[in-house]
């Protein structure tokens, strides 16, 4: 167990503010969020309802699911960038036929195509770090999102080299920068033409990242690629229960929502945990053992992937500590009651992930790093619902296991090869925008694990 006040990265507030919204909605949640199951934030024109008490989640996403609907905050904030269409945002009928046709493209069936896909991806960033300039620190923020973003673009379009991963990735980056404009005048009800600073910004980034795509979509529509991937498949999708297929529109905005999404989630959950594993030598080690007595110095295939128990358990509380998705969103569709609450229609029902995965009350030491909180016996004693990074309920993340041996297989393969020690005096911040981010970058001291290695037994010696 690491215990470390840089796990501690700011002070909760005692209440919440417009302010802490707009600049970073993580420190927005207040003390109460992280020792209480529900606190009731008063807002001009809506309550909101902060819960973290895992029963009272579990019966909002699922049991009482059907009355409980997409937020309309979550829709103002997503939607511009995302596609009024896509998945992610849709509801009712709209959204249920979509989920359905879109599931089986992230079947078991196709998680050995996938685990290669990842290797291959992590391979190069392992030689792009060998042939790097030793002594100074290394930003594994940007590294991250450059191997993800080719991860997701390989698996969903693999003969997109064209597909510019600066441009697009900047695209995304100023959507996210903008995005609480958004969200605060969803709270206040203001009309969706209301302007704001940056939304030509925001008009522009969409426009450039449906134009790339759809680019794409368009030429595969006509000519099938060569090796099968996710697009292809999309393509071909259609409803099980009624044949229906997809719009090339609505493909073109589903695909933006799997990349954007997608290598989001991934690239900060990596940065945040190799960041808790460059400040905890004993965690980095167990890894890389780990990984040699189950793969050797191959290429890590899916079924070494189901025997890195460890590797994923580190994942799992970084992921625990800082969230990608620091808050899930909701809105109660009727009158209804919950956890004994009588809630009104239109009432927003927040779960402060990035509080729920601290609190007090559901973990020991919550703020300190230990990856055993997630053996399997420990596991068995706490509820589903103490921890959610995916979400829950009928709308779970539908990439999570896609995400999850993502991770696995490319911190299995940094690891494996290289050392990670923490910059001195270096504190990392995180800021939330949509998902949470570390301002400045994150970098690190990198070095060859043999390299590492052979340091060691000069020092002993």
């Amino acid at each position: 167990m690491l215990v470390d006040p840089d796990l501690v990265p700011f002070t909760p507030p005692e209440r919440m503010t417009l302010r802490a919204l707009r600049n970073n909605f993580v420190e927005a949640f207040p003390r109460s969020t992280f020792d209480q199951p529900i606190t009731r934030v008063r807002a001009p024109f809506n309550d909101i309802l902060l819960i973290c008490d895992p029963d009272v989640i579990h019966e909002m996403l699922v049991d009482k699911a059907d009355r409980v609907g997409r937020s309309a905050i979550m829709t103002r904030v997503f939607a511009p960038f995302v596609g009024h269409d896509s998945v992610f945002v849709t509801q009712g009928p709209d959204w249920l036929w979509k989920r359905r046709t879109l599931t089986p493209l992230f079947g078991h069936d196709r998680l050995s195509w996938f685990a290669d896909a990842f290797a291959a991806v992590a391979a190069r960033q392992v030689e792009r770090w060998q042939s790097s300039p030793t002594g100074a620190p290394i930003d594994v923020a940007a590294a991250m999102r450059r191997t993800t973003f080719a991860i997701i673009v390989n698996t969903i379009l693999n003969d997109a080299a064209d597909l510019d991963a600066d441009g697009y990735g900047q695209a995304l980056t100023e959507a996210f920068e903008i995005a609480p404009w958004e969200l605060l005048l969803a709270l206040a009800l203001a009309p969706e033409w209301t302007p704001f600073p940056g939304k030509r910004q925001l008009v522009r980034a969409r426009e450039y990242a449906y134009r790339e795509v759809a680019r794409i979509v368009a030429r595969r529509s006509r000519v099938p690629s060569e090796h099968q991937d996710l697009l292809d498949m999309l393509v071909a999708a259609r409803d099980p229960d009624t044949g229906r297929g997809m719009t090339e529109s609505e493909i073109v905005n589903n695909v933006i929502t799997f990349i954007s999404t997608g290598h989001e989630v991934s690239a900060q959950a990596l940065t945040w945990t190799l960041w808790l594993v460059a400040k905890d030598p004993a965690t980095q080690q167990r890894i890389a053992d780990e990984v040699r007595r189950v793969a050797g110095d191959g290429p890590i295939t899916l079924n070494h992937v189901q025997a890195l128990a460890f590797t994923e358990q580190v994942l799992q509380e970084g992921m625990r500590l800082f969230p990608p998705a620091t808050v899930l969103l909701r809105q109660a569709s009727a009158d209804m009651t919950l956890g004994g609450m009588r809630v009104k229609a239109g009432t927003h029902l927040q779960i402060p992930i990035y509080s729920l995965h601290r609190h007090v009350r559901l973990w020991d030491n919550p703020n300190a790093f230990d990856p055993e909180r997630f053996a399997p016996d420990r596991l068995a004693s706490r509820s589903r619902y103490a921890y959610i990074p995916f979400g829950a309920g009928p709308r779970v993340c539908i990439g999570a296991n896609f995400a999850m041996m993502e991770m696995t297989v490319v911190l299995a393969t940094l690891v494996r090869a290289f050392r990670f020690r923490p910059v001195p005096g270096h504190k990392p911040k995180p800021i939330a925008r949509i998902s949470l981010r570390v301002d400045g970058g994150m970098p690190l001291f990198i070095e060859p694990a043999h390299a590492a290695a052979s340091a060691g037994v000069a020092a002993l010696s």
